[in-house]
């Protein structure tokens, strides 16, 4: 109890919460094979870079100049490894968050001796705002990303307006956005997304045909034969 003549004490004021932006994936907890793990240590060291919050040197990373093309998720790796045969030419930089994807990968790397990708297991997200400069990426590859297939999840969805509008501005005039989903709502969105940013045109009328580096994954294989749809989108930046 204080006298009148004493304040009492003023109660610290408490600090706003701190926005938590939302992830658009989960980290599930997968078993690596024995494969996987031991190319983390005979591949990784020359393949994985670190997420730093600073600009990554993509010449010095990949020992040479040469296009440099963004993966967004790319799973277990397997149409990645192709299309980085398929294009020797370009440099990938490729980015997911899930250990035993990122170990098979490497694997895959490691018994083709391809040596034109670079992955960084981190959040894309972040990677593109800390690590890539404007007007960086000669193109960008986000193939299946997860649709979040019920209503109250739909804001978990990577294609958004706000993370579309900070993609392309990484991207090069005349460079490209290239998207697949085989969720038929979702390419719905994704093109009604991509077709609102004004510093990209399509370069089709609605849906692409899927470009010819794009190998036809097991999975989508499967999904063709049950009579599934699959819809490529093809941007270029303005």
């Amino acid at each position: 109890m204080t006298r009148p003549d004493e304040q009492a004490p003023i109660a610290p004021e408490a600090s706003p919460p701190k926005h938590r932006p939302i992830k658009t994936f989960v980290l599930r907890a997968g078993r690596m094979g024995p494969g996987q793990a031991r190319a983390f240590g005979e591949v990784g060291p020359r393949l994985l870079l670190p997420f730093q919050p600073t600009l990554v040197d993509a010449a010095q990373a990949f020992g040479r100049d040469a296009p440099l093309i963004l993966e967004i998720g790319f799973g277990m790796g397997d149409a990645t490894a192709q299309i980085a045969q398929t294009r020797p030419g370009d440099n990938f930089l490729c980015c997911e968050v899930h250990a035993p994807g990122v170990g098979s990968l490497l694997k895959r790397c490691g018994e083709a001796g391809i040596g034109n990708i670079r992955i960084v297991q981190h959040d894309a997200v972040e990677v593109l705002q800390h690590m890539l400069d404007p007007s960086s990426l000669d193109g960008v590859h986000i193939f299946f990303p997860d649709p979040w297939h019920k209503s109250r999840h739909h804001k978990r969805r990577l294609i958004q307006p706000a993370f579309v509008a900070t993609l392309v501005r990484h991207i090069k005039p005349g460079g490209y956005l290239h998207l697949a989903t085989d969720w038929a709502p979702y390419a719905e969105q994704i093109l009604g997304v991509l077709s609102a940013e004004p510093l990209i045109k399509n370069t089709a009328e609605g849906y692409a045909l899927k470009p010819d580096y794009r190998p036809l994954t097991k999975f989508e294989n499967r999904g063709l034969k049950l009579g599934h749809g699959v819809w490529d989108m093809v941007f270029q930046r303005v």
